[in-house]
């Protein structure tokens, strides 16, 4: 028995994967990295903002596949992502002097605790991989979601 519509599902499913791969992927990538810059904000320590506001996403495609990028831009970035957080609630007026590693003061005051109130070591980490998951995870199941399926 011959059967019929081939050429059709073959089409539609051409176009379905060229969506997929196309803009739609950068779209949906482009929603994640906001989930998740959103909650590694609200564990990112906050002193003077500049930490804060040198935050950036990117979005690359390659031959192998389309990556997401959110970085900080300030020199101290990656040494308070780092940090153990042993320090978190101490006074900073506990401690002579914090440098980075261009030599420049990592605080502009002694005033205030470490982390206080809300950062967190690793927070760009746990942005994503604790706090951000379950709702990452939604959207993406959501977004990805073929047209008449359940």
């Amino acid at each position: 028995m011959p059967v019929h519509g081939g050429k059709i599902v073959r089409r539609n499913l051409r176009r379905t994967v060229a969506r997929i791969r196309g803009p739609l992927t950068d779209k949906v990538l482009t929603e994640v990295l906001i989930i998740g810059e959103g909650y590694a904000a609200a564990l990112t320590p906050v002193d003077t903002s500049n930490l804060i506001n040198s935050r950036y996403r990117q979005i690359k495609n390659s031959a192998t596949g389309t990556r997401g990028i959110v970085g900080y831009t300030a020199d101290y970035a990656l040494y308070v992502h780092e940090a153990s957080g042993k320090l978190k609630g101490q006074p900073r007026s506990s401690v002579d002097e914090f440098t980075t590693g261009s030599g420049r003061r990592a605080f502009t005051s002694n005033d205030g605790n470490f982390w206080d109130p809300s950062g967190e070591p690793h927070f760009l980490s746990k942005g994503f991989d604790r706090d951000g998951r379950a709702e990452i995870k939604a959207h993406i199941r959501k977004r990805y979601r073929l047209r008449g399926s359940q």
